[in-house]
């Protein structure tokens, strides 16, 4: 049956090894979608991207895709689990769009999302929790990043925060942010709730 599933959190908080597992559970053929451009000079990071081969099993397949995200979520298929790992690297890869372009892949994404047959399991990193970068293109990745996260969480069946190595489901224990709030306010809600 398909599922979208979102698993965010900051840097080695274990979201990698979260969504692995939920992949593995799925018990439907993984395609791992490896979002990252392949650069052999930088070996700091092929040695990260080495952590994650030795990590999967052997039987996933592999697709290798920095852009065009849209096109291999709607190739998966009813028998697939295609974990994506992570939108973050597929963002950098896009972040010379302009704002028009960006919202045009966004909405693409979504709508991949809600079409295919696939599962689809989405890593993304949390970079908004510290200082707002100094730079343009720093706060720009930033706010694309968490403004995709927020959309696909919305669409999502289960929305995971991984911190520390411990794994969170947002939908069991979270309220979603009403973007256009009304009168009423949390406490009054929570007071007649009681």
């Amino acid at each position: 049956m398909k599922q979208i599933v979102v698993v965010t959190g900051p840097t080695r908080s274990g979201k990698s090894e979260w969504a692995e597992t939920l992949a593995q559970q799925s018990q439907q053929e993984v395609v791992y979608v490896a979002t990252s451009a392949v650069d052999p000079n930088d070996q700091e990071w092929q040695a990260r991207l080495e952590q994650h081969r030795q990590r999967r099993p052997a039987d996933w397949r592999l697709w290798e895709v920095p852009v065009g995200l849209s096109a291999a979520i709607l190739a998966g298929k009813a028998t697939d689990c295609l974990l994506v790992d992570s939108l973050g690297t597929w963002l950098a890869n896009e972040l010379g769009q302009d704002e028009a372009q960006w919202q045009e892949t966004v909405a693409s994404v979504i709508a991949s999302v809600q079409q295919t047959a696939a599962t689809v399991i989405f890593v993304a990193e949390e970079t908004g929790w510290g200082v707002v970068p100094a730079y343009p293109a720093g706060r720009q990745f930033r706010d694309r990043l968490g403004q995709l996260t927020r959309q696909l969480g919305a669409v999502a069946d289960a929305l995971y925060l991984v911190v520390a190595g411990y794994a969170v489901d947002l939908r069991q224990v979270g309220r979603a942010v009403d973007t256009h709030p009304s009168v009423v306010s949390p406490i009054s809600q929570g007071s007649r709730s009681a």
